[in-house]
């Protein structure tokens, strides 16, 4: 399951937010909302990006887009 957010972050960083979105909008699990979370805060929609991480159990991110987005490619590329 890993590796469809993967695709979803290397659509992301390839400049296809959208698609990158498509993947893991409607999937249901704490990864997701994880990315979800990204994504929204990326867009620039932080209500919304604040709705998914709390959906991810995990605090509002305050790094830097880039921080996070290789914090999220480093969880998913793990074993």
């Amino acid at each position: 399951m890993k590796s469809i957010f993967k695709e979803a972050l290397e659509k992301d960083r390839m400049g296809d937010w959208s698609a990158a979105h498509d993947i893991v909008d409607g999937l249901n699990s704490s990864d997701a909302a994880w990315v979800h979370a990204y994504l929204h805060r990326k867009e620039g929609d932080q209500w919304n990006a604040e709705y998914w991480y709390g959906r991810a159990g995990k605090p509002v991110c305050t790094s830097t887009l880039q921080e996070e987005w290789e914090d999220l490619w480093k969880y998913f590329s793990s074993s």
